[in-house]
């Protein structure tokens, strides 16, 4: 095999509380500098041919996987107002056309955009906010070519199919949700949300349609730098709702959406450590919070004077169900909790809040998306539901008795679910805390030992990760794999506690938790260690970065996605995205001696060895702004400096793209498809 690239080392000391660290690759971070190119470049090469041996076994999967999409396809259209509102999917196109019909699903088709079409000559197209005027009249919506989830906003006169000649710059937006812009009831007024210089949403503005953006009125700007900020507007139609947070406090102050120009209200002022998110209905607001609720309870408070001396119990805390968020209705209030690691979703009518009923589940471990419900008098609520084994429907559910309606399942070429095993079960970490597992693999599958596994976790910020229908799985499957997902504490599976001992200086408990996982599924003979691949994204990638240098004996693969591996350096720069806004998450090691010590014993860029690690494949996204490409092309360098033995380390940089890779389908499946071959010619 041809030999791999070999970075130079630059001497570059870094001193903090007296510890003196050489970073021989930071000089990977000048992205303009022709040599990082030239290496993350040659990086390419080397991948592909390292791999061409399984070229044909990933057009296979891709071809695979795309057998299992719908390409010509349609979501549910939804109402809002006059109006159905919809998506659809052409075969060999990447993106969806967003189109709606007047009054009646027979009435002709509109189209409103075309993503496919924005997408011509860029090779990265991600539209984040996505909103129609009050008046159904005029879209505004935000476009990036890029990948750096730096936003324009367009907006679209849908009378006459033009654009207003003006377009609104570096707006706060998201690749994996709708953000961005939202409507006055004027429908002349547009709110949107700036970055800063490092990348931080901070400046609250008001745009007057017509007039050029330069002249928009600055509404707030969050001076603190360790919060950002974001917005909606409640589903009553009648408040835009400013959200201050960081991983601790929060904050919100609201403007009436008919009164654009009325300056923002505060609810209640931040303190440190209060949580708190509100809604609306009628003369109340209807806040979720943690005062005096570890695992948060339901308040409502007037309209009129909402601060927290005016806050009623609704829903009081509760030791073991943690709620998550609130849906309201003209009559209904539906909420969001987690129990015993899944989801519930609790309905009640908004007059007798108290008195409630749950949505029942069939599959033991699963996963629940609410749609956009964008009508507020409405006696229907549709969530998206799946398990490792259901395929995702639609679903709508009656709001005054809880019944199912599936409006919709993804039809999934050559599956059955019956032929397959869906678990939801326990493994027991080093303190003794269970620590779930769901697991799928294939039904009659003998237990020897012998299986190739991948355990898949995220664990971070609070975020649970759900045991969803992911069709590309069935690939590695039918190939005689078990696929777990590991619900690591730094998740809130297990409630608030669970995310906070997993966090701060609770960290390494996320990565012994999943190495508990691993073991558990040896000792229950699923897997062994030359069979066992773990897999993780961004912060999910830490933890299978950190698990690997911990335990490098206990995997034979590991794939990391534009993964967080250089813990301190990053923290300690307060230039690069998030930094600030995380500290309460990480730690701070500038400022804190203790807070270094504890980051620097576990960051996986400062604590390899001259060991034999598994084979290890790297992705990043060049225009990342959330976890620089450098984190991994640093790792890979020093890996190779350090390792023992002859298993592969990988880098691959896509150039068009950010933290989410690639955001067309079919380029999202071969990027799949590589981690997919490379999983089954290592473990099989």
């Amino acid at each position: 095999m041809t030999h791999y690239p070999v970075p130079p080392k630059r001497e570059f000391l870094i001193t903090q509380h007296g510890v003196t660290r050489n970073d021989e690759y930071y000089w990977m971070r000048e992205r303009e500098d022709p040599q990082v190119i030239k290496y993350l470049e040659a990086e390419n090469e080397y991948l592909e041919k390292a791999l061409s041996h399984i070229k044909p076994l990933q057009e296979a999967l891709f071809q695979e996987m795309k057998s299992r999409i719908k390409e010509v396809d349609s979501s549910v259209p939804e109402k809002y107002k006059d109006y159905f509102y919809y998506t659809r999917t052409e075969a060999g196109k990447q993106y969806p056309i967003y189109c709606r019909k007047k009054e009646s699903l027979d009435a002709p088709e509109e189209i409103l955009l075309n993503q496919n079409e924005l997408a011509e000559g860029h090779e990265f197209c991600s539209i984040s906010a996505f909103n129609i005027s009050p008046d159904q009249n005029k879209l505004a919506y935000s476009l990036d070519l890029e990948g750096d989830e730096t936003y324009t906003i367009y907006i679209k006169d849908l009378t006459t199919g033009k654009l207003y000649p003006e377009k609104i710059e570096n707006v706060n937006g998201s690749v994996y949700y709708s953000v961005g812009a939202e409507w006055a009831k004027d429908s002349q007024t547009i709110f949107y949300i700036k970055l800063d210089e490092i990348r931080r949403a901070s400046k609250l503005y008001r745009h007057t349609l017509g007039t050029n953006p330069k002249d928009d009125v600055l509404v707030f700007h969050e001076t603190d730098d360790t919060y950002s900020l974001s917005m909606f507007k409640t589903r009553s139609e009648e408040f835009i709702m400013l959200y201050h947070y960081n991983t601790l406090s929060q904050e919100m102050r609201f403007i009436p959406a008919g009164q654009p120009d009325f300056a923002p209200q505060i609810l209640q002022s931040r303190q440190s450590g209060l949580e708190y998110y509100a809604t609306h209905h009628g003369d109340s607001f209807y806040i979720i919070t943690n005062k005096d609720a570890y695992n948060y309870k339901l308040v409502t408070a007037p309209v009129s004077n909402p601060s927290m001396e005016n806050w009623k119990d609704v829903i009081p805390h509760r030791e073991d169900v943690l709620i998550e968020h609130v849906d309201i209705f003209e009559n209904h209030l539906v909420l969001h909790e987690r129990k015993a690691g899944v989801r519930q979703i609790r309905l009640s009518s908004i007059k007798n809040i108290a008195q409630g009923m749950y949505v029942k589940f069939p599959d033991p471990t699963y996963e629940v998306v609410v749609e956009y419900n964008l009508e507020f008098k409405t006696d229907e609520f549709r969530i998206r539901y799946s398990s490792l084994v259901t395929p995702t429907s639609i679903v709508s559910i009656n709001l005054n008795t809880g019944t199912w309606t599936i409006l919709k399942e993804d039809e999934i070429a050559d599956f059955d679910k019956n032929n397959y095993v869906c678990e939801f079960i326990f493994a027991t970490a080093g303190d003794g805390k269970k620590v779930p597992m769901s697991i799928a693999y294939k039904k009659g599958q003998e237990r020897s030992g012998k299986n190739p596994t991948l355990i898949y976790g995220y664990g971070a910020y609070g975020a649970s990760s759900e045991a969803h229908f992911n069709s590309n799985i069935i690939s590695i499957l039918d190939r005689g794999f078990v696929f777990a997902i590991a619900h690591v504490r730094g998740g809130s599976e297990m409630g608030r506690a669970w995310y906070d001992d997993g966090k701060m200086f609770n960290k390494k408990n996320s990565f012994t938790d999943l190495i508990a996982c691993a073991e558990h599924l040896i000792k229950e003979k699923f897997a062994s260690p030359e069979k066992i691949a773990i897999i993780g994204s961004s912060a999910g990638g830490l933890l299978v970065g950190a698990s690997m240098v911990m335990r490098p004996d206990l995997f034979n693969t590991v794939i990391c996605k534009v993964p967080f591996l250089d813990v301190v350096t990053s923290m300690s720069d307060e230039t690069i995205p998030l930094t600030t806004l995380e500290y309460d998450q990480w730690g701070h090691p500038v400022e804190s001696k203790q807070s270094f010590d504890y980051m620097l014993s576990y960051s996986p860029y400062d604590n390899l060895q001259e060991v034999e690690y598994p084979n290890l494949l790297l992705t990043t996204g060049f225009n990342d702004p959330r976890v620089a490409y450098w984190e991994p092309a640093k790792f890979l360098a020093r890996i190779r400096d350090k390792k023992k033995g002859d298993k592969l380390a990988l880098l691959q940089t896509n150039f068009s793209a950010g933290h989410a890779g690639a955001s067309g389908r079919y380029d999202l499946l071969k990027e799949n498809a590589l981690d997919f071959a490379f999983l089954i010619d290592r473990l099989t």
